[in-house]
């Protein structure tokens, strides 16, 4: 089915967020392993698969729509430091593709593209409810039970 090029335009661009947030999540999760935090590299390795998922979402589209999926461009990454800028980071980045993602939703409405907007829709609720909430939670208990005791809850 021959697509709206602009909405395929909008898009790649959403793939590249989402390829990002993949490199980042595996860069994360893997020095969450190397320094013993467990449970912080299960919960960022799983949060890896579920970008790999979205992507993977945005590629069957995009090809669907008679597109070419751009799998070079990505957005900067920001590797954090230690654990309090990891999580800031990833969570600044899911902030990002939110705001990313009602865009070309909106976009999509106006060019009356609603099944494009249906699929973006469950990968908001997913950016939203899942990974987004997580890292607030996160952020918030090194807040309230403060770094060292969140650091070894982590270790698992």
């Amino acid at each position: 089915m021959k697509g709206n090029q602009k909405i395929i335009e909008a898009l790649n661009e959403l793939l590249a967020g989402e390829l990002s947030a993949m490199d980042q999540y595996f860069i994360h999760s893997r020095m969450y392993d190397d320094w013993g935090f467990k449970k912080l590299f299960d919960r960022i390795d799983h949060e890896f698969e579920d970008e790999k998922l979205h992507a993977s979402k945005l590629i069957e589209r995009i090809l669907f729509l008679e597109g070419t999926p751009d799998m070079a461009t990505r957005v900067p990454l920001n590797i954090g430091k230690d654990v309090p800028a990891m999580l800031q980071s990833d969570l600044d980045l899911e902030y990002k593709v939110i705001e990313d993602l009602r865009n070309v939703m909106a976009l999509c409405e106006q060019e009356r593209d609603y099944q494009t907007r249906d699929m973006l829709q469950v990968l908001l609720e997913d950016t939203e409810h899942d990974h987004t909430h997580w890292l607030e939670q996160q952020l918030g208990l090194i807040d309230r039970v403060g770094l060292q005791n969140y650091l070894q809850s982590q270790m698992g």
